[in-house]
């Protein structure tokens, strides 16, 4: 029987693994029997047992989560909120300091770069967030060597080449975009910002930049696609999941919204340790975007592997034909990560690759996906298979310039998915929009100054890549924040 109007009280009384309530936004939820089912485990929800849980279920879950995975009759009814009392939690000081910066943040003008927005971020995010984004596998050397690898590749400019018109607009995968690089998929959107993946949607529309819809969102997929605005083109990246029903629903629907390409992930068959994640002791995440009833999962080690369990660590290339069977949509392998996949892609016929290591939060000292470009497109043209697919990079981006060298190796596009992030847990829309800008106003600079007129005009002989495979990455790198003077990041006021 489902009460019109529950006390604080009454949600009180189910407060243990045998009879467990949750409040979500005003609304109590019977989740006893999804306890063993949930993806994050079952002690974040008996936390809350009893309890109000909105503030730990939003940045984690879709907001159809319950509608969707708990049954109508689990669906208790409203509670009468003024009977609830607000849980006072002790004083934290990192929280106390981080609210300090959040009111002394540097104004968004005084961010030149897309480094100023991850310094900023990097003071007003929770400290769980913060882990959640910036982690990587292990040691952190490929999380390092994907941003340093564009520093060890040199130009070669043209002169007396007439500039006086750029046009950085090319086509991608058959859609006309008006720069070259797109908002690659990044999960829980809602950790750096309430309104999630929304935000990068509406930046994306407001430069016509593709966006990339992520499987694991905060925002729910249908959410992310209701936000785009007229003719805007946006591609579904995929955690295949083991049920292939669950997978086939998933493909079909984002083709039914409008999805233009589907970029399968295949460097994951099982997720990387990130250890700032797992340290960060963030056990409370899960997400149903696609969930595997009844899986064990080690909850240990952070969010990463708690959102993770239901991804398939048999998929193969032989899945490939299932694929095109099932969807239209342009087929992408993301996570390609040596010259012989790359040419096993082109024998299977999908319309491209990603060349990425997963923003270095996998298999630690992979190569970066610049190093990768560099090493196949010598091979593609020898085998006079270069235009046979489109190739991708992503990782490490943060300069216009590293976005030139991947198109001067035979990139078609670059995918930026941090830095967007960073932009919008420090100023929301605003600064995703500036951080777009930037790199614009970067890329025509560069193009001029590099001797390129057009994407068309970017080839090999303007870059010297020789020394790419040159690994060298010390340990106390740290993304040149601090590699050198006077790189100086914006000010906040309280410490000027």
């Amino acid at each position: 029987m489902v009460n019109a109007s529950l006390t604080s009280d009454e949600i009180a009384e189910h407060s243990s693994a045998k009879s467990c309530w949750v409040i979500i936004h005003g609304k109590a939820y019977d989740v006893t029997e999804f306890l063993s089912e949930h993806p994050g485990g079952s002690k974040i929800i008996l936390k809350y047992a009893g309890k109000d849980a909105t503030e730990e279920f939003d940045p984690i879950h879709p907001p159809d989560t319950l509608d969707k995975y708990l049954d109508r009759s689990k669906h208790m009814g409203e509670v009468d909120m003024s009977t609830v009392t607000t849980e006072v939690r002790a004083a934290d000081p990192f929280e106390t300091e981080r609210q300090e910066y959040i009111k002394s943040r540097p104004p968004l003008e005084q961010c030149y770069n897309l480094l100023d927005f991850e310094a900023v971020a990097k003071r007003v995010m929770k400290k769980t967030a913060w882990a959640y984004y910036s982690s990587g596998a292990d040691d952190e050397i490929t999380l390092r060597d994907n941003h340093s690898a564009f520093h060890r590749i040199w130009f070669r400019p043209k002169v007396l080449v007439d500039v006086e018109k750029i046009d950085m607009s090319t086509t991608m995968l058959g859609t006309k975009t008006s720069i070259p690089f797109y908002v690659t998929a990044t999960a829980l959107g809602k950790l750096g910002h309430s309104e999630g993946e929304v935000v990068l949607t509406k930046a994306a529309h407001n430069h016509n930049v593709i966006q990339m819809i992520p499987t694991l969102a905060s925002c729910s997929f249908d959410e992310i696609c209701d936000a785009k605005s007229g003719n805007q083109i946006q591609w579904l990246q995929l955690y295949v999941n083991k049920n292939r029903d669950i997978t086939k629903n998933i493909v079909q629907h984002a083709e039914k919204r409008g999805c233009k390409a589907l970029f399968i992930t295949v460097d994951a068959p099982q997720l990387g340790r990130r250890e700032k994640d797992m340290r960060s002791k963030f056990e409370d995440n899960g997400t149903s975007v696609q969930s595997n009833s009844g899986e064990s999962v080690d909850r240990s080690q952070g969010a990463a592997r708690a959102i993770s369990s239901f991804i398939d660590p048999s998929l193969s290339w032989k899945d490939i034909p299932w694929f095109k069977s099932i969807t239209n949509m342009k087929i992408v392998l993301k996570g390609v990560q040596r010259v012989e996949d790359v040419i096993k892609a082109c024998e299977a016929g999908v319309d491209g690759v990603v060349l990425s290591n997963h923003g270095g939060r996998q298999l630690d000292t992979a190569p970066s996906g610049i190093e990768i470009l560099a090493a196949t497109m010598p091979i593609l043209k020898e085998r006079g298979i270069q235009n046979k697919l489109e190739i991708y990079i992503d990782g490490g981006v943060r300069r216009a310039s590293d976005i030139v060298k991947a198109l001067c190796l035979g990139a078609t596009g670059v995918g930026i998915g941090r830095p967007f992030l960073y932009a919008m847990s420090a100023y929301g829309q605003p600064g995703v929009e500036r951080a777009m800008q930037l790199l614009k106003d970067e890329m025509e600079m560069n193009m001029r100054l590099i001797g390129a007129p057009t994407i068309a005009d970017l080839n090999d002989t303007m870059v010297d890549a020789r020394g790419v495979a040159l690994h060298s990455t010390p340990i106390k790198d740290t993304l040149s924040i601090s590699a050198y003077d006077p790189l100086v990041a914006p000010a906040f006021r309280s410490k000027l």
